[in-house]
């Protein structure tokens, strides 16, 4: 076998996952020449909730962001995360929107984007992958990963089959949760590598304390690329860490050619950094703990962070455990989502709703409503009917492509936005988070720092006051 590369998340999974996307770009220009010279196949710097966090917490254009890395990191191919359809919010956008998010996101820096879908629905990647690859980019079509009874091994290998036909330049195994075991994951990887002929790349975490032992076996089967993080924001939630896996392969046939020393360099600065977040509040050292009721209910780390906050709200945190036994009750009644965002969020939102009113689904959210609808695409599974009838009565379910229902809209942001907008990058920021990109916006000739405002995670909680 060959090589295995590596691509980092340093810069933008680890600080999401551990301390709610709050790395500002000061905190990581001094270690960019060093993650330059690493030789990682790719880094993953953008995308995600990073995008959002620059402009609501941080006071930062995000654009400008993926400008600074690019100057600093020439050598090395940047990767961003792109939720297909939804793009880095949380709705569907037209492809018009689509369309110009990829270009923009291509010219100012990115090289790989990777696309994924919360409930795997192809349809929703079309628009993304076309135009991805129109503009230069490098696409990685990802395939959400999940147990439940329709989500097995054939499962995965038949999208990931149809994903290649798409034009996915390679394809991702995003395991968000750490649900994929060490031995499945030799199977998995087995399997498309029998089936796929572009890379297969496998992004997981240590949540619930397997991670390492998965890309192990992984590598083992010939997985071509695996996520980590460096140390200081290594595991727990976040990903394994780089240097205990460049040690691991180190003289064996996975070698993966990466300089240790090197490697500690750049450590040595994110270390520091990892300090400063924590003295911020930013990052809770519970989320470096495993825990392994992520392998019971399928809830990613950040998922469980909103759960515990719409309790703490409801004065109800001593509901946490009830909460957490009614997430895969509600799932399965909603067609075995994968738990990613949104879906990760609209599921768990319900099922503390369902908790707290003493009465499962005696309210409902819009979002669960819009899910049921099929709003966010197709569910992989039947869905409890009874439950769709009191979320949407005789509403017609939607079956085709959901964005093909939506008018082009991007001139229509543009106009929204009027005199706020100075470059086509900004008509973007507004379309995505008007509310957040308006208030960026008026003030971003303000040198005065934003205040701190909250802990965040990778999406806002759905309130649970937000009913209709």
């Amino acid at each position: 076998m060959s090589k295995l590369f590596i691509t980092d998340t340093i810069l933008r999974d680890a600080h999401q996952s551990q301390a709610a996307t709050r790395m500002k770009i000061e905190d990581m220009i001094p270690a960019l020449k060093d993650l330059d010279d690493v030789g990682y196949w790719s880094v993953e710097c953008w995308g995600g909730a990073t995008f959002d966090s620059c402009m609501r917490f941080l006071n930062e254009d995000p654009w400008e962001r993926l400008r600074t890395i690019k100057k600093h990191m020439p050598k090395t191919k940047l990767q961003m995360l792109f939720r297909g359809q939804n793009i880095l919010g949380y709705k569907h956008y037209a492809d018009d929107v689509v369309e110009a998010f990829c270009k923009k996101s291509i010219e100012n820096g990115i090289d790989v984007v990777r696309v994924f879908d919360a409930l795997n629905d192809p349809r929703n990647l079309e628009a993304a992958i076309k135009f991805v690859k129109e503009y230069g980019g490098m696409c990685e079509a990802a395939i959400s990963y999940t147990t439940s009874p329709v989500h097995n091994e054939d499962y995965f290998v038949k999208l990931a089959c149809q994903l290649e036909k798409m034009g996915a330049d390679t394809i991702c195994i995003k395991d968000m949760a750490n649900l994929l075991l060490p031995y499945d994951a030799y199977s998995l990887v087995k399997k498309l590598k029998e089936n796929v002929s572009v890379p297969i790349h496998l992004h997981t975490h240590n949540t619930a304390g397997t991670g390492d032992m998965t890309n192990l076996m992984a590598a083992q089967a010939g997985v071509d690329i695996v996520d980590c993080a460096l140390s200081p924001l290594a595991n727990g939630t976040s990903n394994p860490s780089t240097e205990s896996m460049v040690a691991t392969m180190k003289g064996t046939d996975r070698d993966t050619g990466l300089d240790l020393e090197v490697l500690s360099r750049a450590a040595k600065h994110f270390r520091g950094i990892a300090a400063e977040l924590k003295e911020r509040g930013s990052l809770d050292p519970k989320v470096l703990n495993v825990d392994a009721n992520t392998l019971l209910y399928q809830v990613p780390g950040g998922m469980l962070s909103n759960l515990i906050s719409q309790l703490k709200q409801n004065n109800a945190e001593d509901k946490y455990y009830e909460v957490l036994a009614e997430v895969p009750r509600v799932r399965k009644d909603f067609g075995y989502p994968p738990l990613v965002t949104p879906t990760s969020q609209i599921v768990g939102t319900q099922a503390v709703l369902n908790v707290l009113s003493g009465e499962r689904y005696k309210m409902i959210t819009k979002e669960s409503k819009g899910l049921l609808r099929g709003e966010y695409g197709q569910l992989p599974a039947e869905v409890n009917e009874e439950v769709r009838k009191k979320a949407i009565g005789d509403d017609e379910v939607i079956t085709v492509r959901p964005a093909d229902l939506l008018q082009p809209e991007l001139e229509k942001y543009k106009e929204e936005a009027g005199d706020l907008i100075k470059c086509e990058e900004d008509v973007l920021s507004y379309a995505l988070f008007p509310q957040v990109a308006r208030t960026f916006l008026e003030g971003r000739n303000n040198p005065a720092p934003k205040a701190e405002a909250g802990a965040s995670d990778e999406v806002r909680t759905i309130y649970v006051q937000d009913l209709s």
